[in-house]
């Protein structure tokens, strides 16, 4: 039995139109620009949901942390306020394609900019400049920064730059690697390790969850730019965000957010601000 021609571009028809559907309920994303959606009274920014003092999801369905208040801070400035923010999980591995397929309109996630990264996404920025630094207890005095882990026992993600940097750097230090930050947290409480070790900020948003606990010391030994990420040549976004994190820093609410995130519970004072690049 034959099939006419027009039957089965009508079945075609159907089965795209489902597919499209389907696309769409499964939160495909905007070909609208930041702005746009910005003049139209909502954002949706990406963010993390598990750094404390960073980016965090409370239990209450909330959101706080440093990037949290930059975020709300570069969307009020874009004309859009934080009952209107749409805040999305933007895990490490999906930061880029979430930009790329307008799930989101930008990133603020501890997002390094790189030059791989940039071969698909712009970024503005930076709005704060991380680098390794060492977590002890507030108790420990021995260790003041790098220059005295020598015989000490660190620890570290498994497989982290981090970590590398330990044991390429500080071939005299005993590198413990967990799994998780927070089992080197524990091995910190119970004196298994002397520090932990990974970008100073999420030291510093790890110590403002227990306060007068940890402490950051030393001075951070490399160098992590982070940058808001948005969609590849979005020049217009990209400057009018950029224009927003020179007001902060300016403003002075870029040290009350910072403070008031991580700083005064880590015991951390607020570091030199960053210099845009607009390149």
């Amino acid at each position: 039995m034959r099939i006419n021609r027009a039957f089965r571009l009508a079945v075609g028809a159907v089965a795209v139109a489902v597919t499209a559907a389907t696309t769409a309920a499964c939160g495909g994303g905007s070909d609208k620009t930041a702005l746009e959606n910005a003049q139209e009274g909502e954002l949706t920014i990406g963010i993390k949901y598990d750094q404390p003092g960073l980016g965090l999801r409370n239990t209450d369905g909330t959101y706080s942390g440093f990037d949290v208040e930059v975020a709300k801070y570069v969307a009020s400035k874009l004309g859009v306020q934080p009952d209107a923010i749409t805040f999305k999980e933007a895990p490490s591995a999906q930061r880029e394609t979430l930009i790329e397929n307008g799930q989101v309109d930008f990133v603020v996630a501890t997002y390094s900019i790189t030059d791989a990264r940039k071969e698909k996404v712009d970024f503005a920025g930076p709005y704060y400049v991380a680098g390794q630094s060492l977590l002890v207890r507030a108790d420990n005095n021995e260790i003041t920064g790098p220059e005295s882990i020598a015989g000490k026992t660190v620890c570290s993600v498994t497989g982290s730059t981090p970590a590398q940097n330990i044991q390429k750097k500080f071939p005299d230090t005993q590198l413990q690697t967990y799994d998780t930050y927070s089992l080197c947290l524990e091995g910190l409480n119970s004196g298994a390790v002397a520090a932990m070790t990974t970008d100073d900020i999420i030291l510093a948003g790890y110590a403002s969850q227990a306060p007068g606990k940890y402490k950051v010391v030393g001075e951070k030994f490399t160098t992590e730019n982070y940058g808001i990420g948005v969609k590849k040549g979005d020049q217009e976004t990209r400057d009018k965000i950029n224009d927003a994190i020179e007001e902060m820093i300016s403003s002075g609410a870029w040290d009350t957010a910072f403070q008031e995130s991580v700083g005064k519970a880590a015991s951390y004072e607020t570091p030199e601000a960053p210099q845009v690049d607009r390149y």
